[in-house]
């Protein structure tokens, strides 16, 4: 079962940049690789990161000042990030609301596994009946529906391969009123496998695993960017937005030469392998000072990842 997001308090969680890839070609927006960045050296730690260090670390992939600069004041005006003042510098840290995403990233990486290798045969099943007027309550709820791992089955019914908690998913929502909740099991003559085909693009899945798999299979890492803590942040940030955009259907029924389980060992090869310069680097070029808020909530997991230079 997956962790549950207050994926109401996202909002369209298609616009959210941890859910849809940053353009056509797969490269992970300014935004994401920002959120991965915070994960992964403020989350956990009880700090706080000088602006002209996150400046540093986007520009080392590729990110222009002036792009950073945007995206860090949106993300500070969307309450994402919590702005504090020393001096002549500004230093930014999380608030609950990007904890919030950074620990369910977390969780989908380091605990989950791409991969359902564990299903107990139960679906979770989501019937709605809106009015054709209720377009945007309607495009809402799609969006929640997909961050949430269901698939379309057919006119108003949506399935989802485990139990999944949908008070989150419906909290804020007029639609929540039009919304039926059932878990089941599939009965013959339902065929599974033609039901896993028909709700979810298998080819578009496994393509974002092959895409990524090109890109850092291999003894030869990409030559750009240049740097470990560059590498290991395009990296996983890459990596998020692929298992964002899988509900981890049950193995059983997926293809056998299914990609999801071999990238995902790629991915924690290749972060392993990048990880000791990557935390040296940031540990001599990161300037931060104390958060008095601190990350309490942050699980072993992301502590240990995030704490670990």
């Amino acid at each position: 079962m997956l962790p549950t997001i207050d994926v109401a308090r996202l909002g369209d969680v298609t616009q959210d940049p941890t859910f849809p890839e940053a353009d056509g070609g797969g490269v992970p927006r300014p935004q994401a690789l920002l959120l991965t960045f915070f994960g992964g050296y403020v989350l956990g730690r009880h700090v706080h990161v000088a602006t002209a260090s996150v400046l540093d670390v986007l520009g080392r992939v590729g990110v222009s000042e002036d792009a950073t600069r945007s995206t860090l004041s949106r993300m500070a005006r969307s309450g994402l990030l919590h702005r504090v003042r020393r001096g002549r510098s500004v230093y930014l840290g999380l608030t609950p609301r990007s904890r919030e995403i950074l620990l369910d990233g977390e969780a989908r990486i380091w605990r989950i596994g791409a991969v359902n290798t564990h299903w107990d045969g139960t679906w979770t099943l989501l019937g709605f009946s809106l009015p054709e007027s209720w377009k945007r309550q309607r495009h809402v709820l799609r969006s929640r529906l997909l961050w949430s791992g269901f698939g379309a089955l057919q006119g108003g019914l949506w399935v989802a391969p485990s139990p999944v908690d949908v008070g989150p998913l419906l909290d804020g929502l007029e639609a929540a009123d039009h919304v039926k909740v059932f878990q089941a099991r599939a009965l013959p003559p339902t065929d599974v496998g033609e039901l896993v085909r028909d709700a979810w693009d298998l080819p578009s899945i496994a393509g974002r695993y092959h895409r990524f798999l090109d890109r850092w299979d291999g003894a030869a890492l990409p030559v750009e960017p240049a740097d470990s803590l560059a590498r290991q942040l395009l990296l996983q940030s890459e990596w998020l937005q692929t298992i964002r955009q899988d509900p981890r259907l049950p193995q059983e029924h997926l293809p056998q030469d299914w990609p999801a389980e071999r990238a995902q060992r790629v991915f924690r090869s290749v972060h392993a392998r990048l990880d000791p310069e990557a935390r040296a680097i940031a540990a001599d070029m990161l300037d931060t000072i104390p958060d008095e808020g601190g990350d309490e909530d942050a699980p072993a997991e992301a502590q240990e990842h995030a704490s670990a230079g």
